[in-house]
C-alpha cells in the first residue's frame, strides 16, 4: 500500500485509488497566493543555498483545461455541486480564482469517493480562498459533516502594513458521515494549573487534594463512618477503602479526609480548535528542508493520531516535501502520496530512505525503462531533467524557467576531506540531436565553474566523437589517497536504469536532511 505516485492527482485518484479505501485524507493544496514556491538546497558544508528551483507555480489560470473540468462538473457532479459551481461562476466570473475553485471541486469529488464511511478529511488553507473552500466542502461532504475549523498559529506576531498581522492558517475538518473515527488528543496543562499540585509524595509525585464530603451537593451521597468520622461521602465505603490502600487519602491535621489527585494521572487539557503549541518550520528548525510550504511533523502527527488508528490508510494528494508521509510511516499507518513534480517525489524518496532505512514503499508514474523515459522527455522537458538528475543523486541548478541557460542542469558535491568538497556539474540531454560540441560545451562550463568533475547524461547513445571528447578531459586525482576518476563521465539513461554508477569519491549531501531519526528514537517509536 505504501506508494508514491508521480502525476496529476486527479488522474491518479481515478485510475489507482479504489472507492472507500482511505481512512484519512490531509491536503495542503496550493493557496492561489500567486507566488512561486522554491526548494532551497543544502550547500555541501551545511550552509543555506542561494540556488533555487521552482517546485510548482502557485498560480491558476482559466484555460481550456479549466473549462473542460468545469463542464464535467456541470454534466456529471451531484446536482448541489453543479448548482454551486454555476453560482460561483456567476458571482466570481471567469478568472484565476474560478479556475482554482474548479480544479479543487473536481478533486474533492474524487476524494470523497475514495474516503471510507468512517473516514475524515482535513483541508489546510489560508485566508486567500478559505471562505470559498468552506462552501465547496459543505457542498461536497455535506454541511452536516463539518466537524470543526482549526486555527493553527503558524508564525509569531509581526507587523503587516495597514492591516492586522497575518499569522494563522485554517484547517477544515470534515467527516464522511456521523460514525467517524476520532481519538481525543490532550495537551499539557499550563503552569498556572500545574501550580495547584504543590504537594509531593516521598517519590516526588505531585498532587492536590479534593473534598470527599458530599454535604450540600444535590443528588445525595453515601452516609457512613470512616476513621471515626461520620458524614455524607461522595463515594461508597468500598471505594474509600481502595483509595486508602492505594495511598490516595490525605488525612488533614483537623481530622478531615481528602482525596489526593496526582498530576501525572491526569491526561491533560482536551485539544481545542486553536493550535498555538506547534511551532512553524523556521530557519532554525531541525526538520527544515527548505521547502517554503513545509509543515511541522508534529502538526501532521496530531491530525493522524486524532483521526486514524495504526494500520489505517492515510492519503495526501498534494504531498509536496512529504511531511504527511513521514508522520504516517512513523505512526505505523499505511499511506498514499501524490505529487505532480518529480522534484517533490525525489525529495520524499530521499527523506524516507534517510528516516526509515528499512521501510518498503513503491514509486509509480516515474519512468522504469527507456520507453517511459522518452515519453517523459517528450511531454515535459523540465520534469525529465529533474528525474534524470535524481538517477545520479544530483540536484537541479537554478531556475531555467525564469532565467537564462547557464549550461548547467544539475549540480552535486563530493567530499574529499572533512572540510573540503569537489563540485560536479551535470548536463542532461533529452533530445535526439546530440554531438561532440555539447561535450566540449560541458568542458567549458567545468572550467568556468572550477568544477572538479562533470557528468553528461543523454537519452540517446553518444557518438564516437562524443566519447573521444569525454576521454580527452583527463582524470580527477583525489588529493588524499591518489585515487583517480574520469573527469568527465558520460551515461545513457538506459545505463543508469540498469544500475551503472558514477565513479567518484563519497557524495556529500544533496538535499538538506531533517534531523528526525534521533527524535523518533527518543520518543520510543519503531522507526523502521
Amino acid at each position: 500500500m505504501n506508494t508514491l505516485y508521480y502525476g496529476d492527482n486527479l488522474s491518479v485518484l481515478r485510475e489507482h485509488v479504489l472507492d472507500e479505501s482511505v481512512d484519512l485524507i490531509y491536503l495542503d493544496p496550493p493557496f492561489n497566493s500567486k507566488r512561486d514556491y522554491n526548494i532551497l538546497y543544502r550547500e555541501p558544508m551545511g550552509g543555506s543555498s542561494s540556488a533555487q528551483i521552482t517546485a510548482f507555480e502557485d498560480t491558476w489560470h482559466w484555460t481550456d483545461e479549466a473549462e473542460r473540468a468545469y463542464q464535467e462538473i456541470i454534466d456529471t457532479a451531484p446536482p448541489a455541486l453543479a448548482e454551486m459551481m454555476r453560482s460561483f461562476r456567476l458571482f466570481i466570473g471567469v478568472n484565476d480564482v474560478m479556475a482554482y475553485l474548479t480544479m479543487m471541486a473536481i478533486r474533492l469529488v474524487e476524494l470523497r469517493r475514495v474516503l471510507k464511511p468512517t473516514g475524515s478529511i482535513y483541508l489546510h488553507c489560508d485566508p486567500t480562498a478559505s471562505h470559498y473552500l468552506k462552501i465547496l466542502l459543505d457542498t461536497v461532504f455535506g454541511k452536516e459533516n463539518f466537524r470543526n475549523e482549526i486555527t493553527w498559529k503558524r508564525t509569531s506576531a509581526h507587523s503587516d502594513a495597514r492591516k492586522y498581522g497575518a499569522n494563522k492558517d485554517i484547517i477544515f475538518f470534515y467527516s464522511k458521515g456521523n460514525d467517524y473515527k476520532f481519538n481525543s488528543i490532550y495537551q499539557p496543562y499550563d503552569a498556572e494549573y500545574e501550580a495547584r499540585f504543590r504537594n509531593k509524595d516521598e517519590d516526588g509525585r505531585r498532587w492536590a487534594d479534593y473534598d470527599l464530603s458530599a454535604k450540600g451537593l444535590t443528588g445525595g451521597g453515601y452516609e457512613y463512618e470512616y476513621k471515626g468520622k461520620l458524614t455524607l461521602w461522595r463515594c461508597p465505603l468500598e471505594t474509600m477503602k481502595r483509595y486508602e490502600k492505594e495511598g490516595r487519602l490525605h488525612f488533614t491535621s483537623r481530622g478531615g479526609i481528602r482525596l489526593k489527585r496526582y498530576l501525572d494521572d491526569l491526561p491533560g487539557i482536551p485539544c481545542q480548535s486553536i493550535w498555538d503549541d506547534i511551532p512553524p518550520i523556521n530557519s532554525q528548525a531541525a526538520e527544515r528542508l527548505g521547502f517554503p510550504t513545509q509543515k511541522p511533523v508534529a502538526l501532521l502527527e496530531r491530525i493522524i493520531q486524532a483521526s486514524s488508528n495504526a494500520g489505517d490508510v492515510v492519503l495526501d494528494p498534494f504531498c509536496g516535501c512529504g511531511t504527511t508521509i513521514v508522520a504516517a510511516q512513523k505512526l505505523k499507518r499505511k499511506w498514499i502520496g501524490i505529487d505532480i513534480t518529480h522534484l517533490a517525489i525525489s525529495l520524499i524518496e530521499n527523506r524516507l530512505r534517510e528516516h526509515f532505512p528499512r521501510a518498503k514503499f513503491e514509486v509509480l508514474g516515474t519512468p522504469k525503462d527507456l520507453g517511459g523515459a522518452r515519453d517523459l522527455a517528450d511531454r515535459d522537458k523540465h520534469q525529465f531533467e529533474w528525474w534524470a538528475l535524481s538517477l545520479v543523486g544530483a540536484r537541479p541548478y537554478g531556475d531555467k524557467k525564469k532565467g537564462g541557460d547557464t549550461g548547467i542542469d544539475g549540480i552535486m558535491y563530493f567530499r574529499v576531506s572533512p572540510t573540503e568538497t569537489v563540485k560536479v556539474v551535470v548536463s542532461v540531454k533529452g533530445g535526439g540531436n546530440i554531438n561532440p560540441g555539447m561535450v566540449r560545451d560541458l568542458k567549458g562550463v567545468m572550467e568556468r565553474e572550477k568544477a572538479g568533475m562533470g557528468v553528461f547524461i543523454t537519452l540517446e547513445q553518444p557518438t564516437a566523437g562524443m566519447k573521444k571528447e569525454a576521454a580527452a578531459a583527463g582524470v580527477y586525482k583525489h588529493p588524499l589517497n591518489d585515487l583517480t576518476y574520469p573527469k568527465l563521465q558520460m551515461f545513457t539513461i538506459e545505463e543508469l536504469l540498469d544500475g551503472t554508477k558514477l565513479k567518484a569519491p563519497a557524495q556529500a549531501e544533496t538535499f538538506k536532511k531533517a534531523s528526525i531519526i534521533d527524535t523518533i528514537k527518543q520518543q520510543g517509536f519503531d522507526w523502521q
